[in-house]
């Protein structure tokens, strides 16, 4: 117990030490010197809030999300995709006896909007899926790519994911 009675005394303190005022002065070098003590002839340095700001995506969604809020301007920026990546088949993994069908899931932040559309590319092929879950067909034994990719109402590719290479094995019986 008298160990965690000097540990929050010792927060404390560092939390005071953290909030010190700062003080500046120049020395008759001329030489700017900072400190948290104050010095003959030194200024007291005031500093305001610090500069901060939210990406536009983020000021979007918590303001969206807050029931109070006015409503969206029509005028905001397109929508911004976060990320998307392949869930499964994982990079590297390896799947055994899928019988030529391949359950492919995407990870995609925020959810694909109306009108966007997902393109993947399945061994350099591009080819057009329905959402962020789909199955491929005719996928056999082999090394294999999948890449997928998010495209707006005009075919502008807005986000893309990495490449993840994968292995279909299959049993043989003799």
């Amino acid at each position: 117990m008298e160990i965690r009675t000097i540990l929050v005394l010792l927060g404390l303190l560092v939390a005071g030490i953290a909030v010190a005022d700062t003080w500046m002065w120049t020395d008759d070098e001329g030489v700017v010197h900072y400190s948290d003590r104050p010095q003959p002839g030194a200024e007291l340095i005031v500093l305001d809030e610090p500069n901060t700001s939210q990406s536009l995506s983020t000021r979007s969604r918590s303001t969206s999300s807050n029931a109070d809020a006015e409503p969206a301007d029509d005028t905001a920026g397109p929508i911004r995709y976060d990320s998307l990546e392949v869930a499964s088949p994982g990079a590297e993994e390896t799947l055994w006896n899928i019988e030529g069908v391949l359950n492919v899931s995407l990870s995609l932040n925020p959810a694909l909007q109306p009108g966007h559309q997902v393109r993947i590319y399945f061994d350099g092929t591009p080819q057009m899926v329905a959402g962020t879950s789909f199955q491929l067909q005719n996928v056999y034994r082999g090394v294999h790519n999948l890449q997928a990719e998010v495209l707006d109402e005009t075919g502008t590719m807005m986000i893309r994911s990495r490449t993840n290479r994968f292995y279909v094995q299959q049993s043989t019986v003799r």
